[in-house]
């Protein structure tokens, strides 16, 4: 449909490189609701603003990964969910197309199956405060950067295990204290996840050893 010698209303446009759009147009423009299917089988059906994906919409790949969500140019902005066949799946705030601001991740297939984190997220990757269960249930609560554990935690383990303390880069570095299911603790510094200065204690206080510079002394 025209109105003014520019396309208006309900319409129909095939690209030049195989890219298909069917829904409304407004002074020239995709604008409304419709349904967007790329040349590769990809397809998306929701609403767009000024020939750009903006809104509500869903998205289906042909490999079968698929988003229901808010979207902003084209990119996931807002939120929304992404699941994929392999049994990832993202839910919570985007920006510009990566994991932004609160949500929770399952693990798909592969090293981490199983797994699933909820917290925050920064460009793409885990920062900010969030748990962290892993699939034979470890327990991470704490401080994330840059996707890993980072700052003050809790790391707990099935067998009773339990350290409280500082993280660097995904291990146990700094001041912490290390519970263990045999009731000694461990407190002291730790680094790169190894006991470094630390003092061993019983379960009524006393000092069973001490580790100086990584070496026990006897």
């Amino acid at each position: 449909e025209f109105k003014d010698g520019k396309q208006h209303g309900h319409g129909i446009y095939t690209y030049s490189n195989g890219d298909k759009f069917v829904g409304e147009y407004k002074d020239d423009n995709e604008n409304g609701q419709g349904t967007f299917t790329w040349s590769n089988g990809s397809k998306y059906v929701g609403e767009i603003k000024n020939g750009e994906i903006n809104g509500q919409g869903t998205q289906t790949t042909t490999n079968g990964s698929k988003y229901v969500g808010e979207w902003k140019n084209g990119k996931y902005h807002g939120e929304g969910t992404f699941t994929s066949p392999d049994g990832q799946k993202y839910e919570g705030a985007w920006q510009d197309g990566t994991y932004y601001g609160h949500g929770a991740y399952t693990f798909g297939k592969g090293k981490w199956e199983g797994d699933k984190y909820i917290g925050e997220f920064k460009n793409g990757k885990k920062d900010g405060q969030g748990t962290y269960t892993f699939s034979d249930g470890r327990k991470y609560v704490g401080e994330f950067k840059n996707g890993k554990q980072h700052g003050q935690g809790i790391f707990t383990t099935p067998s009773g295990n339990k350290y409280v303390g500082e993280f660097k880069d995904g291990k146990q570095h700094g001041k912490g204290t290390l519970t263990s299911r045999f009731e000694k603790e461990y407190i002291g510094e730790f680094k790169e996840g190894t006991l470094w200065n630390i003092t061993e204690y019983d379960k009524n206080g006393n000092i069973l050893t001490k580790t100086i510079n990584g070496e026990k002394q006897q």
